[in-house]
């Protein structure tokens, strides 16, 4: 429900989804069950009684951990820097991302750990709305415009403290199939705090190739439902296709500021292939070039 004219809405619903896939069988489907939860208990363990550099490790391996027990395999376009920007030079950046699937926080995260700004619903779920909070993420209110300079106030400070805080930049999920435009508040926060923005893509398709909505997590669905489709997919792949970062200075204004990071990412997403090697994810830290 729109509560105001400023609040993101998205026409895609579960109308969008692909009528036919390849599917696992009800056991293979019930093994990923158990160790999703398996590895959503380990790694809300790790993240509670972590701190600093160790939690940055728990979220990164916690969320490699989980995409695995979906039976999703990450392979990421480019980006290599992304990480020393953050954790050896100290430098913050917006990190800003199209979106489609509750799968999507994960396969950013498993890149490498980062801050996120999230619906203030989130922090009221049970147990995950603890372990968000305990990871950093930075909590804004769609229903109430008063709130939004807090917000950004709060986004601007993290990014000139030297975080990664990555932005679903659509601010609400689409098909994949569909797009929306980039909400340009959050990127104020960018031009306040003098940091660059880095556009990550995001794209979901089977072992074969072809692009799928079936992962996406549309409309009034609950998530239990939308997990349980993903569940049942064979031969998830994420792509995440990182972009050339966007320089201080370049943008006039958040809005400019926000179409350029769009058109990054639909420039990405219009793509079979990009000019820079890939490579999967591990289920360890390090990652190898393919």
């Amino acid at each position: 429900m729109r509560l105001h004219a400023w609040m993101p809405v998205s026409p895609c619903d579960t109308g969008c989804l692909d009528s036919a896939a390849p599917r696992v069988g009800p056991l293979r489907m019930l093994f990923r069950a158990v160790r999703m939860i398996a590895a959503l208990v380990g790694a809300v363990g790790r993240v509670l009684t972590s701190r600093g550099g160790e939690r940055h490790r728990a979220v990164r391996i916690g969320c490699g951990r989980l995409l695995r027990a979906c039976g999703a395999r990450v392979v990421v376009h480019g980006g290599e820097d992304l990480a020393d920007a953050a954790h050896t030079l100290g430098r913050g950046a917006l990190v800003v991302s199209n979106h489609i699937s509750w799968l999507d926080i994960l396969a950013v995260n498993a890149l490498t750990p980062m801050r996120s700004l999230a619906k203030a619903d989130i922090e009221q779920w049970p147990l995950f709305g603890g372990v968000a909070a305990r990871a950093g993420t930075i909590f804004v209110d769609r229903e109430r415009l008063t709130t939004l300079p807090g917000t950004v106030a709060e986004l601007t400070e993290a990014l000139r403290a030297g975080a990664l805080v990555n932005v679903c930049a659509e601010g609400t999920t689409w098909c994949g199939a569909a797009s929306g435009p980039f909400v340009p508040a959050p990127f104020q926060a960018a031009i306040d705090g003098g940091v660059p923005v880095r556009p990550i893509a995001l794209r979901y398709r089977l072992a074969k190739g072809a692009e799928t909505t079936l992962p996406s997590f549309l409309g009034e669905e609950s998530l239990f439902t939308s997990v349980l489709r993903v569940l049942r997919l064979r031969g998830l792949v994420v792509d995440v296709y990182v972009c050339d970062e966007i320089a201080p200075g370049r943008a006039r204004d958040r809005r400019e500021l926000a179409r350029l990071a769009e058109s990054s990412v639909r420039s990405a997403l219009g793509h079979d292939t990009v000019a820079s090697a890939s490579r999967v994810l591990p289920l360890r830290v390090r990652t190898r070039v393919r």
